[in-house]
């Protein structure tokens, strides 16, 4: 009776850790994912090169403080970042749409910062008065929208020295020959490395300017990504799909 007894007793004990451990585990992720490192993935190409469709990337949300847009459901229970910090030129950000452009977070890189000048002219980016260095790459196949389109690939230099990868279908058109564009205080000004194929704030009646709050964290690597060009069920092929090297890729 005794045996029984304490046998019972250790399988009760058994359960109750059990339930301690998962409720522990489940906080702790539901802290990592709130507080320091969120999983995003890239459902559309404004972002290639650098950012591949079916890129999975984890998102620092710490380097910057924290706003609304940090938590889930972005419940209104302060404003501005706690403690205040704001992206660097050049950073990719990953942010909360403004009310004109959906309800789904965004990627793109952080051009202009507030009270920055920026204006396009024949493609070249111009901030503050002076053009941005570009180095031409040459030309590669972009097929982001499902079909093989020849495009330039240019290094771009920002002020600061930030290096980063663009491609340029064209050289013409409103995109890229813009007004001039002064970033209001509290402001960032956002481009896809896509040129031609990013929707971004130089559409000041979609996107527009992203107000600082809006900012999730920046965009810090790059821990999965694949293909999916073949049919689901052809599991043979799910190997061969995964790029292998893009795997543990930093996001510069």
């Amino acid at each position: 009776m005794e045996l029984k007894q304490a046998g019972a007793a250790s399988a009760a004990g058994g359960v109750v850790e059990a339930v301690k451990t998962i409720v522990i585990a489940g906080a702790l992720a539901v802290g990592i994912h709130t507080f320091l490192f969120e999983p995003f993935w890239i459902p559309s190409g404004s972002m290639v090169p650098t950012l591949e469709i079916h890129d999975y990337l984890f998102v620092n949300k710490f380097c910057y403080g924290y706003s609304r847009y940090s938590l889930p459901f972005a419940p209104a229970l302060f404003k501005g970042r706690i403690p205040a910090g704001s992206p660097r030129r050049g950073d990719v950000v990953v942010f909360a749409p403004t009310p004109t452009a959906g309800d789904e977070d965004l990627v793109k890189r952080v051009i202009g910062l507030p009270g920055d000048k920026i204006e396009l002219t024949n493609g070249v980016l111009n901030i503050n008065g002076q053009d941005v260095g570009m180095v031409d790459q040459g030309s590669i196949m972009d097929d982001s929208d499902g079909f093989p389109v020849p495009v330039e690939k240019f290094a771009e230099t920002l002020p600061g020295g930030k290096v980063h990868p663009i491609l340029k279908l064209t050289s013409d058109g409103f995109m890229n020959n813009t007004p001039v564009y002064t970033v209001p205080a509290g402001d960032l000004f956002m481009m896809g490395d896509n040129r031609d194929n990013s929707l971004d704030s130089r559409v000041l009646d979609d996107l527009g300017y992203v107000p600082m709050e809006n900012v999730v964290g920046k965009a810090e690597v790059i821990f999965f990504s694949i293909d999916l060009r073949a049919p689901w069920w052809a599991f043979w092929e799910w190997p061969v799909e995964i790029r292998w090297n893009r795997l543990l890729r930093p996001v510069t």
